[in-house]
């Protein structure tokens, strides 16, 4: 296996493992808010995070194993998956971010 491979192998791994940390972390602190606002904002970087964990999944399933009709299919539905969770995600952030500090300017 060609060394380009591996250190890709091993930076989509690394990614995977980094981006389920971060969305156990914000799924974690979201059920534990109280705020519907702040509520809103973790469920949004939880999405945001699992947006980029499902992108990884699709590139691995590309870019490391033989391309199968199965593997393409499941590719392409990994990374639309992930691209809605990622635009869904980023949109809602932007949305309770701007709620939140309008209620930080008038309280």
């Amino acid at each position: 296996m060609p060394i380009e491979n591996v250190v890709l192998q091993w930076v989509l791994a690394i990614g995977v493992l980094a981006t389920l940390g971060a969305t156990v972390y914000y799924s974690l602190r979201y059920r534990r808010s109280a705020d519907p606002k702040t509520r809103g904002i973790l469920q949004a970087r939880m999405n945001i995070v699992m947006g980029v964990m499902l992108i990884l999944l699709a590139l691995i399933q590309m870019l490391l194993f033989p391309g199968s009709t199965v593997r393409v299919i499941i590719g392409t539905v990994f990374l639309l998956l992930g691209l809605f969770n990622l635009f869904a995600g980023l949109r809602n952030h932007s949305v309770f971010r701007s709620m939140k500090q309008k209620d930080s300017e008038q309280g």
